[in-house]
């Protein structure tokens, strides 16, 4: 069966290496890549390398791809490892071997196509015509050697002289459509050429085959930079620009005592070019998008903390902002970013002219983790904010946290954020010394008498009398607590919850939390929301083998308040569990809610008992 090697490099570039050998093979950290014994010969000294694209063993010699290691692990043949990872990774393996012998074809002849213009604009730079071109280039600061490396181009002026060109070489208007080189009309005739007027950047995939290429317009025509459109070659969201070059520069050996070269993500084909020629060699961009789940997977095959370069203006923190949001549920223990912000006002390359390769180099020495710039980048500049600002903040902060899959992570960016949260926005003060305690304003909720509530409102108050009951409790439903929509006098006992939970000050049982509020402003709060009707009977008396009775029954109240999310929710916990292959500990801490969902199947919507 005869497979189009595209697609072949599609699989390869969707299934990380890692992630299959990782299941049969202890893997660790051996600087950029990850080594383990070998699975195909007996060792007890790890000589088992895994690199982002193929391992080789130095203690028996075996080596290849993922394809091949699944091939010797489970004894399948190429055809049967191919429709192995294919489905594990969503992809289809094209079933017509007549058509794909033809699309192989096609895809050498478009890749001939593109060669040939490659050459073409290359040397129209370097003639008469082409000087705009190459005066701009120099004037960036590119030497003639960049230049080269990079393959950059002149255009020329769209009246038909690439069509010429290649038109004596047998290639035809369709052909460099096909390329993305021209336009056709509804009819199949040339409308005309699409990069005319252009200073011409190659663009490679990562093996560097050169696959399109993009344009620079000189003067002020629209749009300033142009990518070429999708074809049977180049998909925008999967590849970057310079990758080839940055992926061999993070790979390489480094001297001892030399750090090794980072990949660094920046915005545009110029920042790229500029970094490299300054010695940055793992600078790569987006292609004129804002950065891809896929092209972040790209990258994370090749560095598991890749650089990302923002300018350090409004619009540089909103587009980092995004870029967090996108790599979110994305990230791993071994998948993780650092955040470069670059002074106001500058970009990568315009840096390194004015301010040399060591103060760049040292802006992205001191990249920050994601986890700690992502407080800042989703507080968005508030200073001072009331109540209301400082729910939605916390919100916000804890569902950003709640988008990341792996759990123990995903905490970890929680507390993260919401420790930076209180010490930027601390209310408590006076509590853990500093300061005399300040409490801030609350709405009143009435005047010592029981408040008559609805059905709604009742739920919510036995799910926060529930945890002032039982305040240890807390913790385990932080995620849940934080999205419930609640009235601005339960909002703020649900705030004081989580203040003293992130503070590490919750107490241990309700009646220490209620002895260390005497005489505070919050008391009174809090014993409007326990007067305000009866707990379910079975709570009303304190006993420690009702541990997973009083989680239920949380889970059971909040499961009322809107059950389709609910359920929701528990099933994609059930499927994350089984996805990554959850311990006892933590199927013992789903019991609650599967419990509490079964018996809301079962039509147990009381407001009482157990």
């Amino acid at each position: 069966m005869a497979i189009e090697p595209g697609f072949l490099d599609e699989l390869r570039a969707r299934t990380p290496l890692t992630s299959v050998i990782g299941r049969r093979v202890k893997l660790v950290r051996s600087g950029k890549n990850w080594k383990g014994c070998c699975p195909f010969h007996g060792e007890k000294t790890p000589s088992f390398y895994v690199y982002d694209d193929h391992f080789h063993c130095f203690g028996c010699g075996v080596h290849g791809d993922v394809i091949s290691f699944v091939m010797q692990m489970e004894g399948k043949n190429f055809p049967e490892a191919v429709e192995e990872l294919a489905t594990s990774a969503g992809m289809e393996v094209p079933k017509d071997t007549r058509r794909s012998h033809e699309e192989v074809a096609r895809s050498q002849s478009l890749e001939d196509v593109l060669a040939q213009t490659q050459a073409i604009w290359s040397s129209a730079l370097y003639a008469p015509a082409g000087k705009a071109g190459l005066d701009y280039l120099l004037g960036r600061g590119l030497t003639r050697q960049t230049i080269e490396d990079f393959g950059l181009g002149w255009a020329g002026d769209g009246r038909g002289g690439l069509s010429a060109a290649l038109a004596a070489k047998n290639i035809t208007p369709q052909m460099m459509a096909e390329a993305g080189l021209m336009r056709l009309d509804d009819e199949g005739r040339p409308k005309g050429e699409l990069f005319w007027g252009r200073v011409t950047f190659p663009i490679r995939d990562r093996k560097g085959r050169l696959v399109s290429f993009g344009g620079r317009i000189l003067g002020d025509g629209q749009p300033k930079y142009l990518n070429g459109p999708e074809t049977a070659l180049f998909s925008k969201r999967r590849l970057l620009f310079g990758l080839d070059k940055a992926r061999a520069a993070v790979r390489a050996p480094h001297p001892k005592g030399t750090p090794p070269t980072d990949l660094i993500v920046v915005e545009g084909y110029m920042d790229v070019i500029g970094l490299h020629q300054a010695g940055f060699r793992g600078a790569v961009a987006p292609l004129g998008t804002a950065l891809t789940p896929e092209q972040l997977e790209v990258l994370w095959q090749v560095d598991r903390a890749p650089i990302l370069c923002f300018d350090g203006d409004a619009a540089g923190r909103r587009a980092a902002a995004r870029a967090a949001e996108v790599a979110l549920p994305l990230l791993k223990a071994d998948h993780t970013l650092r955040v470069c912000l670059l002074p106001e006002g500058e970009d990568p390359d315009s840096l390194v002219r004015s301010r040399g390769q060591q103060v760049v180099g040292e802006m992205f020495a001191t990249a920050a983790p994601l986890a700690d710039v992502l407080f800042d980048l989703l507080a968005g500049g508030i200073s001072n904010p009331g109540p209301e600002e400082r729910a939605a903040l916390r919100h916000k902060l804890v569902e950003a946290a709640g988008l990341i899959p792996d759990k123990a992570l995903a905490s970890e960016y929680r507390s993260t954020l919401l420790d930076r949260f209180f010490e930027t926005f601390r209310r408590r003060k006076g509590k853990g010394g500093g300061g005399a305690f300040t409490p801030a304003a609350r709405p009143s909720i009435g005047d010592g008498k029981p408040v008559v509530l609805d059905a709604m409102q009742e739920r919510q108050r036995i799910l926060l009398a529930l945890l002032l009951r039982y305040p240890e409790v807390v913790p385990e439903v932080e995620d849940a607590l934080c999205r419930l929509s609640l009235p601005d006098a339960f909002s703020e006992v649900r705030g004081l919850l989580l203040d003293l939970s992130a503070e590490g000050a919750l107490p241990e049982t309700g009646e220490a939390l209620l002895s260390a509020l005497e005489g505070e402003e919050e008391e009174e709060m809090v014993q409007q929301v326990l007067r305000g009707g009866p707990l379910p009977l079975s709570f009303e008396e304190k006993d420690s083998s009702l541990a997973v009775a009083v989680r239920t029954q949380w889970w059971h109240f909040y499961g009322l308040l809107n059950f389709s999310q609910f359920q929701q929710e528990v099933e994609q916990e059930v499927a994350r569990f089984w996805q990554k292959g959850g311990d006892s500990a933590e199927w013992k801490r789903l019991q609650p809610r599967l419990e509490a969902l079964a018996r809301l199947k079962r039509g147990e919507m009381e407001e009482h008992g157990l």
